[in-house]
Parts: C-alpha cells; structure tokens; sequence
C-alpha cells in the first residue's frame, strides 16, 4: 500500500465521505502537520504559522462530527493560506482571511456533494463569514444536527425559561429571560447571573 494512503484512511472517519480527496489535496500541497486533539472546550482548532524546523501546523477537536470537523479545518487552513500571502501582519479574521476562507468554502461547494441545508448555511457564510463558525448560529444549529445524540443533551433554546440545566463543567443553573441575543441565566450556588447564546449545548435536568 503506498504511503500517501494511510492518512487519507485515518482522515477518512472523521471527514464526511467524498471530502477525502481535497483535504489531502489541501495538506500535502500546503504541507501542514495536521493534529487531531481531543476535546477542548475553549476552541474547536487552531492554526500555528511556520517556526524553524516546524512546518505549517493545525490542530483539530477530534470529537467533532465529520461536517463540523470539515468546517473547522478549512477556517484553519484559511488562516494558513492568509499567513502565506499576506504575512503576519494582517488581522485575524479581517478582510484578507475572509476572502480566502471564502475560496476555499467555494471550492467545497462546487467539487462535494453537501446536504441541502448546510449547502444553504454555508453559502450565507461566503457573504460575511464569521470569526467561529460558533458565532454563526444558524450554521451551528445545522452542524449541530450531526451531533451522536447524548442522554439528557439539548441546546439552551430549546428549554422552557425556568428550567435547571447543567453545564459540562457541573454548574447548575435555571434558564431565565432572552435578553436581545442571549439568554440570561441563574447559576444556583453563587446566585450569580451567566449570559448564554441560544445554541449553547446544555444537560437538561428533570425533578
């Protein structure tokens, strides 16, 4: 089996299928040393430029689903081709990065076959796209409908305002009123209040 075809069939579980062939196509011409990580809460990747002795390196939540794991590495790869042809001095999510998040975005769309909805979603994205694909609710909502279903599990928005929910770190709090984008929220051991975006994933508590 020649060589270029193992990280194609370890990529492969976490790419939606048909998406192979230009993620490697993206790696090998870019020459990126691709690490995929276990959760992080604070990021889904990262993009670090070039350092003697170190090549082009991004890092990937491997717990993703293969839509929204494909989503986060062509932003990281945006970073990447910016920092080439733009340099370091640019900002991060300026209008140099957008353009070149959006050719890449264009050129998945026109080579892969997508689901309708996320075809709709990322098409909306090439207009003005966001600095996470977090920030685009409407994205996430679709990204988040690949998610494996996880007992108790919903989106905040999806609770009755006065429900109790718990978050991944074991808070506890009760859902409270929508104050213009997000939700307002009780934590109940401190009393403090936490504002939360709608699509913020929660564990919903009965009793």
């Amino acid at each position: 089996m020649p060589k270029k075809e193992v990280p194609v069939l370890y990529l492969s579980r976490y790419l939606p299928a048909g998406t192979e062939a230009l993620v490697m196509h993206y790696l090998e011409h870019y020459r990126v040393h691709l690490t995929i990580t276990k959760k992080r809460q604070t990021l889904l990747g990262d993009y670090r430029h070039p350092v003697p002795g170190r090549s082009h390196r991004i890092s990937v939540n491997g717990n993703l689903n293969p839509y929204a794991f494909l989503i986060t590495l062509l932003h990281e790869l945006a970073h990447l081709i910016t920092f080439e042809q733009f340099g370091p001095r640019v900002s991060a999510h300026g209008a140099q990065w957008k353009k070149c998040y959006g050719v890449l975005l264009t050129e998945l769309l026109s080579q892969v076959a997508l689901p309708a909805e996320l075809q709709v979603e990322l098409k909306r994205s090439l207009k003005n796209p966001a600095a996470s694909s977090c920030a685009e609710e409407s994205l996430m909502r679709v990204l988040k409908k690949y998610d494996a279903p996880k007992a108790g599990g919903c989106l905040l928005e999806q609770l009755q305002q006065g429900e109790s929910f718990k978050i991944a770190d074991g808070r506890v709090f009760v859902k409270g009123e929508k104050l213009r984008k997000r939700y307002k929220c009780l934590e109940q051991r401190s009393g403090a209040l936490y504002l939360f975006s709608p699509i913020y994933e929660v564990e919903r508590l009965v009793g």
